[in-house]
């Protein structure tokens, strides 16, 4: 296990917990307490944890991790959603997406399509997006204005709503922390969530892209009802009652 790995696993382990011991660490990753407290003091020198005697207890941050922390979960499960989400693109779609793990790579999966070389835009508010398919000639880049958000890489707060006012997107790809029937879409974090609304408010189609663990629950911020939502692609492990619920609301659902 990787040292990026294993930092993710105990920031998810103190996202469920609250409170971790050195020795619990050690045991539920099959590593040493020395090991597990060097981990701790660097995550705390980052501000995502803070150290306790003994253990290290969960700062408000580990329940939102941020992206670089996030790429390891679901891993396949994502590459299979991209290619599946990948197909409802057209040729010289006009593309909007937020930022996230299964966004990014989605991205990168269209980029790389034979059947998109003509062309096409992507509409984003996610840096890291923008950066990495900036080299791709073959892909107009636009990107909202706002101010950068550590955690996701993604421009918030009003100055988004200068570009997205004035776009009209044929869909919009939308990575969520939570969707479930009752609430709809729904993200960690109100600035984001805020944004990602009038993204989708520009968009003739609404695509959720989520892996399954995101299925039926809610996170702090609504993004939209469910009723806004067109097609969930999410991954085979979705069960049936859940993807039935969804059916019944008015989301296609796919399962990659």
């Amino acid at each position: 296990m990787s040292r990026y790995d294993r930092w993710n696993s105990i920031l998810e382990l103190l996202a469920q917990e609250g409170r971790l011991s050195v020795e619990e660490a050690a045991e539920a990753l099959d590593v040493s307490t020395a090991t597990i407290r060097r981990d701790f003091d660097q995550l705390a020198q980052q501000q995502m944890l803070m150290r306790t005697r003994g253990g290290a207890v969960a700062q408000s941050v580990s329940y939102d991790l941020p992206l670089r922390y996030k790429t390891a979960r679901h891993a396949d499960e994502k590459h299979r959603i991209a290619a599946a989400a990948a197909e409802l693109v057209s040729p010289g779609a006009v593309v909007g997406m937020n930022g996230g793990t299964t966004t990014s790579e989605l991205a990168r999966t269209l980029a790389t399509r034979s059947t998109l070389e003509a062309g096409f835009t992507i509409v984003t508010n996610a840096l890291n997006i923008a950066a990495e398919l900036t080299v791709r000639q073959h892909v107009k880049i636009v990107v909202t204005g706002g101010v950068a958000r550590q955690q996701s890489y993604e421009l918030i707060g009003p100055l988004a709503g200068g570009v997205l006012e004035q776009v009209t997107l044929d869909v919009a790809f939308l990575g969520v922390d939570a969707i479930d029937v009752e609430l709809g879409a729904s993200a960690h974090h109100e600035g984001e969530a805020s944004v990602n609304n009038l993204l989708i408010s520009r968009a003739s189609q609404v695509i959720v892209v989520a892996d399954s663990s995101k299925v039926g629950r809610r996170a702090f911020a609504r993004i939209c009802p469910i009723d806004r939502i067109d097609t969930l692609v999410t991954d085979e492990q979705l069960s049936d009652e859940r993807a039935g619920q969804l059916t019944e609301a008015g989301v296609k659902v796919i399962r990659a």
